[in-house]
C-alpha cells in the first residue's frame, strides 16, 4: 500500500503530547522535572529560537558546527535533532548524569530557559544530508567473504585448507577467531605473514571475517601427519576438559580440534612448550609432552569429524535497523520528540555511542539490552546504515494513502 507523510502541526502535537507517558528508552528524566516538562522546547517562539541561536553560536559552534552539522570526528550533528531529546540530554549533562567534561562545563551555569532555547534552535535547523556515496554492505557474511579473500590462498576459499601445516578455519567459533586475529595484529601471537595480513584490518573487518568462517561447513583435513592416531586417543583425555569430547569444544573462546590439520596441531604444541606461543595453561600441559606424543595427539584429532558451531546467522544492518526503528522511527527518523533521530548522523559518533552502551559507559537498560547482541561489525554496519539515511527535520507520521 502506498503511504504519504503527513506533518503534524504544532497545535496537534502539543494537544497529543500531554497524554504521552515518559519512555524509559529516551534520555533519563531528572527527578526534579514534572511530567510534560521535557516538552517545553515544543512551545518555543521565534524569539526563543533567536535567543537559542545566539547562545549556540557563542558556546556550541566550535564542536557542533555553526549550522549544527559537526565536522569533528565523534561529535554529533545537532541540526534537525528532536527538541525534547536535546533538552533532556542538556539537563543530563548539567545534572551530572552524563559526564563529558567539555559539555558539563558548557552547560553548568545555564538557566533552564537557556537549555530550552538552545534545544529549540538546533531542532529548527535543516538536518545534515545523508553520508556521501553508497552505503557499505550491511550483510556481515558478504562483507566477511570479501575481507577474507586474501586468506583463501592458504586457508582455502571456504576455510578448509589443503596445505599441510596450515589450519582449517571453517566452523571455528567467531569468538576464538576474533581473539586469534587480534593476537596476531597485536603481536601476542608471532607469525610475520599473519601479522602483515591482519595489520590493516579494523575490528569490524575482523568480526566479519570471523562470522564468515564460522558459517562455513567444516571438513576433516585431507592432509596427513606422521603420528599414530590410536596412540593419541589415549593421550587426549587431558585435553577433553577444555577442547571437548571428540575434539568439539563447548566453550566459544576455546577452539575445537576435530578434523584440524595434524602438522599444524603438532607445531602449535611445540610452540606452547618452547614459549614461542604464550598461554600458561597450554604451556604447562605441553611441557610434559615429547615430540612423538604431540604428533600422536595431532593425528588423533585430525582423524575426527568436525562439527559446525551453534552460532546464529548474523543479522544485516537492515535487519538490526528494524529493531531500532521501533523507537527511533522509520529510517531513523523518530516521531517522538524525546527520542533521538539517527538518520544522517555521523557514523563515527553512532559507532562510539553504541560501544559506550555496550560497555555501560553510557547507561540505558533498553540500549544496553539492544547493544549486547551487537558485534563490532554489526555496530559499524548499523552506524553506516543510519548515516546514509535521509533525515527529516519535522516530526511526522506515516498515514495510508486514500
Amino acid at each position: 500500500m502506498k503511504t504519504a507523510l503527513q506533518k503534524l502541526s504544532r497545535a496537534a502535537l502539543l494537544a497529543a503530547a500531554p497524554g504521552l507517558t515518559f519512555a524509559s528508552g529516551a534520555a533519563a528524566q531528572p527527578a526534579s522535572m514534572k511530567p510534560g516538562d521535557e516538552l517545553r522546547p515544543l512551545y518555543a517562539t521565534v524569539d526563543d529560537v533567536a535567543d537559542g541561536r545566539r547562545l549556540a553560536e557563542s558556546s556550541c559552534a566550535g564542536c557542533h558546527g555553526a549550522d549544527g552539522i559537526s565536522a569533528v570526528a565523534g561529535t554529533p550533528n545537532l541540526a534537525g535533532q528532536r527538541p525534547s531529546y536535546l533538552y533532556l540530554e542538556l539537563k543530563a549533562y548539567q545534572g551530572g548524569r552524563r559526564d563529558v567534561g567539555a559539555m558539563t562545563d558548557a552547560v553548568k551555569f545555564l538557566s533552564d530557559d537557556a537549555l530550552v532555547k538552545v534545544a529549540a534552535y538546533y531542532a529548527s535547523l535543516d538536518p545534515a544530508p545523508p553520508a556521501a556515496g553508497a552505503a557499505p554492505a550491511g550483510d556481515p557474511l558478504q562483507a566477511g567473504k570479501a575481507a577474507a579473500a586474501p586468506c583463501g590462498g592458504c586457508h582455502g576459499e571456504t576455510g578448509v585448507s589443503s596445505l599441510a601445516g596450515t589450519p582449517n578455519l571453517a566452523g571455528l567459533s567467531p569468538q576464538y577467531l576474533v581473539a586469534a586475529m587480534k593476537a596476531y595484529r597485536g603481536g601476542q601471537r608471532k607469525h610475520e605473514t599473519m601479522k602483515a595480513l591482519v595489520a590493516a584490518l579494523g575490528d569490524a573487518d575482523i568480526s566479519n571475517i570471523a562470522q564468515f568462517y564460522a558459517a562455513q561447513k567444516p571438513a576433516r583435513t585431507q592432509t596427513a601427519g606422521p603420528g599414530d592416531g590410536a596412540a593419541g586417543k589415549a593421550e587426549a583425555a587431558a585435553c577433553a576438559g577444555c577442547h571437548g569430547e571428540d575434539g568439539i569444544s563447548a566453550t566459544p573462546a576455546t577452539p575445537s580440534l576435530a578434523g584440524q590439520d595434524a602438522q599444524y596441531l603438532a607445531a602449535t604444541l611445540k610452540d606452547y612448550k618452547s614459549g614461542a606461543r604464550s598461554d600458561e595453561t597450554m604451556r604447562g600441559l605441553a611441557s610434559a609432552l615429547d615430540e612423538k606424543v604431540m604428533e600422536d595427539l595431532a593425528a588423533y584429532y585430525a582423524s575426527l569429524e568436525p562439527q559446525a558451531p551453534n552460532v546464529p546467522k548474523p543479522l544485516s544492518a537492515e535487519e538490526w535497523a528494524q529493531r531500532c526503528n521501533r523507537c527511533h522511527g522509520s529510517g531513523g527518523n523518530s516521531t517522538d520528540p524525546r527520542y533521538p533521530a539517527l538518520a544522517a548522523q555521523r557514523a563515527d559518533y553512532l559507532d562510539k555511542v553504541l560501544h559506550a552502551y555496550k560497555t555501560r559507559d553510557r547507561r540505558s537498560s533498553e540500549m544496553a539490552a539492544m547493544s549486547d547482541g551487537l558485534s563490532d561489525a554489526d555496530i559499524a554496519n548499523l552506524a553506516a546504515y543510519y548515516a546514509h539515511q535521509r533525515a527529516r527535520a519535522v516530526v511526522f507520521v506515516t498515514v495510508p494513502a486514500k
